[in-house]
């Protein structure tokens, strides 16, 4: 698995990149088929008083791409805030997958005619 970290506008520091990287891990614990992950750290200045931290990335699975964004006042917020989305997307994803495995509707419906001895009506 490739992670490429960049910052447009920012000076990417060893605490940063230590912090990115320990959130991506708990992260992916959850789903190990990640071929890359590309997160981009930027500073966007849409007023002249409001400075905005961005956080975004980009995680290619088998097939699929997952990309979550986050603006906030702190970097480490809008890191934070960005992992909780790309945890639920993950989520989400590896329960489509594994969604699958239901039991066939033949199945189903002979369980319904002929109920076992263990259960009662």
């Amino acid at each position: 698995m490739n992670v490429l970290i960049t910052g447009q506008h920012v000076e990417l520091t060893p605490a940063i990149r230590d912090y990115v990287e320990t959130k991506l891990e708990k992260v992916l614990r959850h789903f190990d088929q990640v071929v890359d992950v590309a997160v981009i750290l930027g500073v966007e200045a849409p007023a002249e008083k409001d400075k905005r931290q961005r956080a975004e990335v980009n995680l290619r699975l088998k097939g699929e791409v997952v990309h979550a964004e986050c603006t906030a006042e702190n970097l480490y917020a809008a890191i934070d805030m960005m992992m909780e989305k790309l945890d639920k997307q993950v989520l989400k994803y590896k329960g489509k997958i594994q969604g699958h495995r239901q039991e066939s509707a033949k199945r189903a419906s002979e369980d319904i005619l002929n109920p076992t001895s263990d259960e009662t009506l």
